[in-house]
C-alpha cells in the first residue's frame, strides 16, 4: 500500500479541484516553535506539498525561548484572520509550554489537525468536522486499495489521542463498519486478539512489535508507528517477516507518513468549504 504514489494522487487531486473552482486562496498557517531538527522537515514538507495543492502557506515561527504569551497571541492572531483558513501548531512544544492552552485557542473549523477536544467531541458526536490527519490517511488508504471494512474485525494497537482513539471511532463509522478492539499493553493474549483480525493497524510506537505470529494470512496491516534505531527509522510491524503473510501491507517510511501530509492538505480544503470559501 503505497503512501506515497496516493499523496501524489491527493495533491493532484485538489490542485485540479482548486483550478476548476478558480483558484481562491485557500491558506494552510503553521506555528513551529524551536529548533528541533525532525519539525523542520515536517513543516518544510508540508509546504511544499501545499504548494503543489496551489494553497497559499503562512509560516510563523519562534524561538525555544518564547514565552506561553509570545506563544498564545500568535495562534491567537492566525485564529483571528478571515485569510487562514487552516492552523497547525507543530508539537512538540519545548518543554514548559502549556500545548492544550495553545491548541485551545484554534478554532475547530481551523482546527486542520484535528487535535483540539472540541474536534475530538465532534468525531465522538459524529458531527461535521476536522479529523486527525493520521487516523484519516489510515482510511484513505483503505479506501483506494479497496480492503474491505465493512463487516471485518479491525485490531488498532495503542489507544493515544493523536492515532488509536479517533482511528478506532473512524473504522465504527457508518460507512467504514468495521468491528473494533483497542488493543494496548495491557491487553491479555495480543498475539491471539490480532490473529483474529482481518484488518490490524499498529500504532503503540514499538519497534517491530507486531511479528508473523499476530497476523492471520491475507490480513491488512497498516504500520503507523515510527521508532529511530541504530539502523534507521523503522515501524511497529516487522516488515520483512510480515510482508509474506498480509494480503495488503504498507512500509515504513512510505506508507502512512505521506498520508498524514495528504490529509492535512485536504482538511485545509474542508476547512477552508467550513468558512465559506465556493469549492466544490
Amino acid at each position: 500500500m503505497d503512501g506515497n504514489q496516493l499523496r501524489d494522487e491527493v495533491v493532484a487531486a485538489i490542485a485540479a479541484r482548486l483550478v476548476a473552482a478558480g483558484s481562491p486562496p485557500v491558506c494552510l498557517a503553521t506555528v513551529l516553535v524551536g529548533d528541533d531538527g525532525p519539525s523542520h522537515v515536517y513543516v518544510r514538507n508540508k509546504h511544499r506539498k501545499a504548494a503543489e495543492a496551489g494553497m497559499v502557506s503562512r509560516h510563523v515561527e519562534l524561538p525555544g525561548s518564547a514565552t506561553q504569551a509570545e506563544v498564545e497571541t500568535e495562534v491567537a492572531a492566525l485564529a483571528a484572520d478571515p485569510s487562514v483558513h487552516g492552523i497547525l501548531v507543530q508539537l512538540p512544544l519545548p518543554a514548559g509550554l502549556d500545548e492544550e492552552r495553545v491548541l485551545d485557542l484554534v478554532p475547530p473549523e481551523k482546527d486542520v489537525d484535528g487535535l483540539t477536544e472540541r474536534s475530538m467531541g465532534r468525531l465522538v458526536r459524529g458531527r461535521p468536522g476536522l479529523v486527525p490527519c493520521t487516523p484519516l490517511g489510515v482510511i484513505r488508504l483503505l479506501e483506494r486499495y479497496e480492503v474491505p471494512t465493512s463487516g471485518k474485525r479491525a485490531v488498532v494497537v495503542g489507544r493515544s489521542t493523536l492515532v488509536g482513539l479517533p482511528l478506532a471511532l473512524l473504522l465504527a463509522r457508518k460507512g467504514v463498519d468495521a468491528t473494533v478492539t483497542l488493543a494496548h499493553s495491557r491487553t491479555a493474549d495480543l498475539v491471539g486478539v490480532c490473529r483474529e483480525a482481518d484488518i490490524v493497524v499498529a500504532a503503540a510506537g514499538q519497534a517491530r512489535m507486531i511479528t508473523a505470529d499476530h497476523v492471520r494470512p491475507g490480513a491488512a496491516v497498516i504500520d503507523v508507528g515510527i521508532s529511530r534505531t541504530e539502523t534507521g527509522i523503522v515501524g511497529d510491524v516487522d516488515f520483512a517477516a510480515v510482508e509474506p503473510i498480509a494480503g495488503w501491507i504498507t512500509p515504513m517510511p512510505g506508507g502512512t507518513g505521506p498520508m498524514t501530509i495528504a490529509c492535512l492538505l485536504e482538511n485545509t480544503v474542508t476547512a477552508a468549504r467550513m468558512q465559506g470559501v465556493d469549492i466544490p
